[in-house]
């Protein structure tokens, strides 16, 4: 069974180093690390495919703009008939600490509109969510700028090793070992601050 691995983020290539769009640069370094295939325009978004562990993954970043980006998965998942439980999101996560990640299955969107559009598409909340910490400004005032705005120069050591961690453990990932995969990327996480 093919799984698609969805990166939440916004095509402008002026907006390619903002926070929101974390989960295009996860599913960029995991592409690039582990020799997808060229990106492709398909399903609203672009496409490259690989294999990881042994598994056959589809990943998709949607060039629909984050509050729409529920347009081009459910479009994929349909063309694939992939269950619910094959579809993973990459995403930004306010609730968690920079260089943070976890992994879980379901829940809320907690106020992000790339995930109120998954679930809306999909017509459920139980794919699985890889959920890329960025902090919280502090104030719900400062949110919109602070996520739209670009990673600081101070950020780009903790960013690159959660990006390279993510990617270097995603066979984890793959074999359905969620686990397994956050204490991989904790471990090589833990001393970049």
């Amino acid at each position: 069974m093919t799984l698609l691995w969805v990166g939440l983020g916004n095509p402008e290539s002026g907006m390619a180093a903002n926070r929101h769009n974390i989960g295009f640069m996860a599913i960029d370094t995991i592409a690039i690390r582990h020799g997808f295939s060229p990106w492709r325009r398909r399903f609203k978004g672009v496409t490259a495919e690989g294999v990881i562990a042994g598994e056959k993954i589809l990943a998709l970043k949607p060039l629909t703009y984050m509050n729409n980006s529920g347009e081009s998965v459910q479009e994929a998942a349909a063309f694939y008939k992939l269950p619910i439980e094959a579809i993973t999101a990459f995403h930004d996560e306010l609730d968690l600490a920079p260089g943070k990640m976890r992994v879980k299955q379901g829940g809320g969107a907690a106020g992000h509109n790339g995930l109120r559009s998954m679930d809306r598409m999909l017509g459920s909340q139980n794919y699985w969510r890889v959920r890329l910490g960025i902090g919280h400004p502090g104030s719900k005032e400062r949110v919109l700028g602070y996520v739209l705005g670009d990673f600081a120069k101070d950020e780009k050591p903790w960013l690159v090793a959660l990006l390279d961690a993510v990617a270097d453990a995603a066979g984890l990932l793959a074999q359905g070992k969620p686990a397994d995969f956050m204490t991989n990327v904790a471990l090589h996480t833990q001393d970049i601050r």
